[in-house]
């Protein structure tokens, strides 16, 4: 995986931690207010496929699926923010154990015949 957007996450994660510290929140209120933050992201994503969808009345379809994968995107960064800010350059090696963990769950990564094939393929 490239490092590149490690680099760009801890460069924004940083920039935020500056600036919250020169307003005197402490950080684990910065941490909290973060991931309050990626609440609100995800809300949006919500808020976009509600739109793609029409399923407001009063709306109709007010979004895209483009709209709904650009605010997917967002919270997948505020997120990655999230987790630089509280663990600094240890957030890459701590969300890949974790993806790992994750992953081997539904994966098995030796056995391509644990996963059955896509109907049609």
């Amino acid at each position: 995986m490239s490092t590149v957007p490690w680099q760009t996450i801890g460069r924004l994660a940083e920039l935020f931690t500056r600036l919250d510290t020169a307003r005197g929140i402490p950080a684990e209120q910065q941490w909290t207010l973060q991931v309050l933050k990626l609440t609100e992201e995800v809300g949006e994503s919500a808020q976009a496929v509600i739109g793609a969808w029409a399923t407001n009345p009063r709306k109709g379809q007010s979004h895209t699926w483009g709209h709904v994968q650009e605010e997917v995107a967002d919270s997948a960064i505020t997120s990655l923010v999230s987790l630089h800010r509280m663990l600094g350059d240890q957030a890459p090696a701590f969300f890949e154990a974790v993806l790992v963990r994750k992953a081997a769950r539904f994966l098995d990564l030796d056995d391509d015949a644990s996963v059955p094939p896509l109907e049609g393929a």
